[in-house]
């Protein structure tokens, strides 16, 4: 009986080992920012800044699983040029005053060996939600000297289709309907 007891214990301890562990990320507001790219008349590209993003990743690394939670608040536009700015939050195209956020969900990710290669989910813009896939560039987890804490993070970038979203001002004057999404993240774990 004891050598059974003993068994398992031993196989109790060898599952802990094994177990997986959900760990929880919040994002660095001074490494975490949304950018967005669109062509000009196919000359020229217009860029522009959400200086407010948050948000949070829970993530498992062993099981290969997580979820991102981002919130972009489209109300913290800047390109640089007020008049621009002032343009694109109008109703005309954001209009941030009925739709100051734009959230991400994301549940599934995807890994090459133990660093994080895409994370699709759902991106609600503009008072609609569709399907979208954040690519992940220079994926990275470092022991932060400073904050001594593990931050993980990286480029996350996706081109959505604008008029799925209902953001469709210029289409006829042949802007185009794709636009570039890069979510620069670093995130803290807790």
């Amino acid at each position: 009986m004891k050598k059974l007891s003993v068994i398992v214990l031993a196989a109790l301890g060898l599952a802990g080992i094994a177990h997986a562990e959900t760990v929880t990320y919040n994002f660095d507001p001074t490494h975490t920012f949304a950018t967005f790219e669109i062509g000009h008349f196919g000359t020229s590209t217009n860029r522009g800044r959400f200086n407010k993003t948050e948000g949070s990743v829970e993530l498992d690394k062993a099981a290969k699983t997580g979820k991102l939670s981002v919130t972009v608040h489209a109300d913290s536009l800047d390109t640089g040029f007020a008049q621009f700015t002032k343009h694109i939050s109008s109703n005309e195209m954001l209009d941030v005053a009925t739709y100051p956020t734009a959230t991400f969900a994301g549940d599934k990710f995807t890994f090459n060996g133990d660093k994080v290669t895409d994370i699709s989910g759902a991106l609600t813009l503009h008072g609609k939600t569709n399907p979208v896939t954040l690519h992940a560039v220079n994926f990275n987890c470092y022991q932060n000297p400073m904050l001594k804490h593990e931050v993980c993070g990286g480029d996350f970038e996706a081109t959505i289709v604008r008029s799925q979203y209902g953001v469709n001002y210029g289409l006829n004057y042949g802007f185009p309907d794709n636009v570039h999404l890069v979510i620069q993240v670093e995130a803290v774990k807790q």
